[in-house]
Order: structure tokens, then sequence, then C-alpha cells
């Protein structure tokens, strides 16, 4: 039977990060990733990491502070986080970003996002992230990833400690035993309908564009041991995909952070587009055929960022999926909506605007609390039709600060830890882009640093 210190089951950013700790403290690892390939729903992200108080912001110079990011993040959570998870995540996050840096994870650019205050989303590009993290695993002898080799069941010991794992790897079931923990970084469960099912069914229809193996397995796995869950009940789609996204190209827009308007089929809006693109997604999957319109003008078209994955909106066009249009008459016809009530309803936003107030909506600034809203006034107009996706889960096994993986009563499960998709209780009722993947490097981390302080003292 193999043995080693730690073993990690997933090779996404959290699972990739513990490795690369562990390593890197001469403890004997061993990562199992089910796919043929690193990632998992990393690599299907936007890139964005939250941070506060980086060189970058300093150089652009923006103010911000590890108070204010905390702030926000609970504020976007409606303050249910698990607040002992946000303060660890506030006391870490300066330092994952440099460590991150230190390990030659490139920081393309800084922008506005939602649930933030001031820009503080960094941008990576995940599939370099994940190959950086690789490069340095594989410069470490004492660490070894097993492609292809999905684990199944965890089994404790006579002493009531998770040890051993068992797996497959070229069709044959194995086993292998971690002395100082087995650490979860396996994922969410956004490709698995029976769980989807169970525990979001409002979201039947919502595009599946997770990772393939976004299965809910390290939750399963968790759960026959006792572990509790968090969050379940704040399951939100993504807004802003192209119906199309569930094939090839996974189109995304976010022009409201920029300053467009939100309209259902009715050409109406409906909610605060100023807000969590998770709460957009829950508003948007109420109307009708869960379609909905992103609407703005050539001001807003301008503010677009080429190569950004949320605000590339020349990319959009050149995909052929805008509408573009002269008037806003020829506007409603390209989408099928009346022309009196698109016109009717962007004449009252634009005079909201003028007074600094929306009438219907409350809508007050771009993202969050930051940037103003402009009027949509100046031709050409645009349109993109947009939906709801399950990309991630933003839910799962209950942790503490320790990254410990814990049962109902609060009590942590000896030798079990977690990091990542896996997780819940951080985000509690919303979500602060940039969160997922911060939490993911942040808590990876931990979970080895907290794996190996508890061997030395067993």
């Amino acid at each position: 039977m193999e043995s080693y210190d730690l073993i990690i089951l997933g090779g996404g950013l959290a699972g990739m990060c513990a490795a690369v700790e562990a390593g890197e403290q001469g403890e004997d690892v061993l990562l199992l990733e089910k796919q043929d390939e690193l990632g998992g729903s990393t690599v299907l992200s936007s890139g964005y990491m939250a941070f506060a108080g980086t060189d970058m912001q300093e150089k652009a110079g923006i103010i911000d502070s590890t108070e204010s990011l905390l702030a926000d993040m609970t504020e976007v959570g409606g303050g249910v986080n698990d607040q002992s998870l946000v303060a660890e995540y506030g006391r870490h996050q300066l330092e994952t970003y440099q460590w991150l840096v230190d390990h030659d994870i490139e920081f393309r650019s800084l922008e506005a996002v939602s649930g933030h205050s001031v820009p503080r989303g960094h941008i990576i590009d995940p599939h370099q992230a994940i190959q950086s993290l690789y490069k340095r695993v594989k410069q470490l002898k004492n660490v070894k990833v097993y492609f292809n080799a999905p684990a199944r069941r965890l089994l404790k010991n006579d002493k009531g400690r998770i040890d051993t794992v068992f797996y497959e790897k070229d069709g044959v079931e194995r086993k292998a035993v971690a002395s100082k923990g087995v650490v979860i970084a396996s994922g969410g469960f956004a490709k698995s309908e029976e769980l989807l099912g169970q525990f979001a069914p409002q979201l039947k229809g919502a595009l599946r564009i997770g990772g393939a193996g976004s299965q809910g397995d390290g939750i399963r796995m968790a759960w026959e041991h006792g572990a509790w869950v968090k969050d379940l009940p704040y399951l939100n789609g993504t807004y802003g995909f192209h119906p199309s996204a569930a094939g090839k190209l996974k189109s995304q827009g976010l022009a409201f952070y920029k300053g467009a308007i939100m309209v259902n089929q009715l050409g109406k809006r409906f909610v605060n587009e100023s807000i969590s693109y998770k709460l957009l997604g829950k508003a948007a999957f109420d109307q009708p055929d869960q379609i909905s319109y992103q609407v703005w003008d050539q001001t807003v078209m301008a503010k677009g960022v080429i190569d950004d994955p949320l605000y590339d909106f020349e990319l959009l066009m050149k995909r052929r999926l805008l509408y573009k249009a002269d008037t806003l008459e020829e506007l409603a016809d390209c989408i099928d909506v009346p022309v009196e009530v698109l016109e009717d309803t962007i004449s009252r936003y634009n005079q909201g605007v003028q007074n600094g107030e929306d009438p219907d909506f409350g809508r007050r600034s771009l993202t969050h609390n930051y940037g103003k809203p402009t009027a949509i006034e100046t031709a050409p107009f645009y349109a993109f039709e947009s939906t709801v996706a399950m990309l991630a889960t933003y839910a799962g096994v209950s942790v503490n600060a320790a990254a410990q993986v814990l049962n109902p009563f609060g009590e942590h499960i000896p030798g079990l830890y977690a990091a990542g998709e896996v997780t819940g209780g951080f985000h509690g009722a919303g979500y602060m882009t940039g969160s997922s993947l911060g939490k993911a490097a942040v808590f990876g981390r931990i979970a080895v640093r907290e794996a190996l302080s508890a061997s030395a003292v067993i």
C-alpha cells in the first residue's frame, strides 16, 4: 500500500496551491486528478482574484485596504458569511497575492468588478496559473501527480482519523495512506444533475457549463464521514452568458457593470444592475423564457476592455453575438421587444441618471459602490441576449478557519481538510467576483499548513 504525508484530491487552483505549499515544505505528496488534465473549474473561470493593497493598485493610484475588502465581501454575502472564514481570508490575502507572484503567476490587469467598492479584480490567465504551479510541482521530486485517477472513498483508521483514500488508476482499484491529512479540493457539483436536482431544483433549465469533473465527488466522500454543509439555500446561476455558451465557446459579457441596463422580453427593466451577478442571475431566471437582454450605447461600448473575459465587447461583436442598430426603434425590432416599451424604459432610466436617483430599482453605481451610471443616448445602440448558467456551485462542506472539515456540531473531523469550491460558508448569500479563486489559493495553502501543524502534536 502506498504511503504519503499528504494526499490532495483535485488539481484545480486550490489543489495545486496545496501541492506546491506541501512540496516546498519537504512533505511527500500525492495529488489525484480525476480528469486527464489539471485545472477543473478554475480554467473555465473569468480569472479574477480579489486582493486589496497590492502593488498593482498602488501603481494605479487606487487606495484600498483589507478592511474595505472584507466589508464588501460581507455586504455582498448578505451578512451570513462565516465571519471566521472571511477574517482568515483577510489575514492571508495580501501574502497569498505575493506568493502567487513569486510562483510566476502573471497578473495582467486590474478592473472594477462585481461586489467591489474600488477596482480590485486582479486578472490572471487561469491556464497560465495552473501550468506555472504544475511546472513548480514537477521540480519537486517529493510530489506525485496522477491523472485519470478519481478518488472514490475515504476511510478512517482505528483511532477515528481519516487517513486512507481509495482511488482508481488504469482501471485498477488502489488505496493510499496519508499520515498527516487528506485535503479535498475536488470542486463542486455543477455537472451533477442528481445533486442539482436535490439542492437547486429552481435552476432546472440553466445552461450546464461547469467542469466535466464537477460531480460532487468530494462532498459525497466527506458526507459519508459526517461532514456538515453550508450555503446550499443560496445556490444561484451565473448571469451574462449567451444562450450558445453551452457549446464550445463560453461567451459571456457583463456590460451592465460598465453602464448597460437589463431588460426582459417585454422591454422592461427588472432589477438593479449593479448587484452581484449571482443575484442578477436569480432575477433574470424569473423572467419570461429565462431570457433577457443587456442594452447599451456607444458610450458604454467604448468602455470595453480588449482581452478581458467579461468586458471584451468587441470580441462579442466579432463572434456575431451582439445586435447593433442606429436607433432604439431598430434595436427593439432586432430583439423583438415592444418599441414603445423599450423607448419608455430607457427614457425613464436616463431621467433617473440625470436626477441622480433611479426611480424604479435604486441603482446608484455601476457595480456595488463603484462608478456612476451614464445615460443610454449615444448611437449606435447594442443588445446582448443573455441567460443563466451553472458554472460553479458556491456551497459545500463546512470548514473552519483552519480548513478542517466540520461535522454538524462544529467539531472537526480528524485528518480531513478541504479548500476551494467544495467548501461552503465563505460566500454566504451572494458572490463577490474574484473571491472564489482567491479563497482557493488562500485556503489551499492554509489546509496544508494546518495539517502539518496538527500532525506535529499528534
